[in-house]
């Protein structure tokens, strides 16, 4: 395992979850469960190949979402470790959205589609919740998360509203820049905690361990 630069930090490796059915007729998936598909079992077993000879880790933590389940016990097992889920890590509540296409969300809420991928962060789903409320949740715990693994390296799996909107938070930037910030299926991302919660970032949106996988 690769020497720590500073024994106070804690290093976190954050994984979006493997490509699902979902992933590939975009739909608004939220806390809707589909599994992963063939090619996201795939990713996430690269990605934990990847990960341990390049970022290994001491803890693995997941969303208690089926796919970041998948992903993170991949990741887990490459290390020898079991995963622990967390709560933080959950993904969006897209409420009446949940499970429509966008097609589908434009029929019958055009203008707060819109709102959606202009002004993400001015946005309540109706009956869901809104960036805010996931920025809250996924700090607190990353908070928590790194104060418990000082001098270590933690996986994280997550989601990609939640990945976003947690790097978004790390790089000081309002949940505004949601959409400027890529999170592919199986992405790599890691940044380093210090102990006063300040970040620096190392990896963004890392996929080149997915290179040469076949859809």
């Amino acid at each position: 395992m690769r020497k720590r630069v500073d024994e106070k930090a804690t290093r976190i490796v954050l994984i979006r979850h493997g490509q699902t059915a979902w992933n590939e007729v975009v739909r608004f998936r939220g806390q809707a469960d589909p599994p992963l598909d063939k090619l996201g079992l795939r990713q996430a077993q690269a990605t934990a190949d990847y990960v341990r000879n390049r970022w290994p880790v001491t803890a693995v933590y997941a969303s208690p979402m089926g796919r970041a389940m998948e992903t993170a016990e991949a990741i887990a097992r490459a290390h020898d470790l079991e995963f622990r889920t967390h709560s933080a890590l959950l993904d969006i509540s897209f409420g009446e959205w949940q499970g429509l296409t966008p097609e589908e969300v434009r029929t019958r809420h055009p203008k707060l589609l819109r709102a959606w991928f202009k002004n993400p962060d001015a946005v309540q789903v109706p009956g869901g919740e809104n960036l805010s409320i996931v920025r809250d949740r996924v700090t607190r715990g990353l908070s928590t998360i790194a104060d418990s693994h000082r001098g270590e390296a933690v996986a994280m799996v997550g989601h990609m509203v939640v990945n976003r909107v947690l790097l978004c938070a790390i790089l000081g930037l309002g949940n505004d820049y949601f959409w400027h910030l890529r999170q592919d299926t199986c992405a790599v991302n890691v940044f380093d905690i210090d102990a006063d919660g300040q970040a620096t970032i190392i990896v963004l949106n890392d996929t080149c361990h997915l290179r040469d996988l076949a859809g």
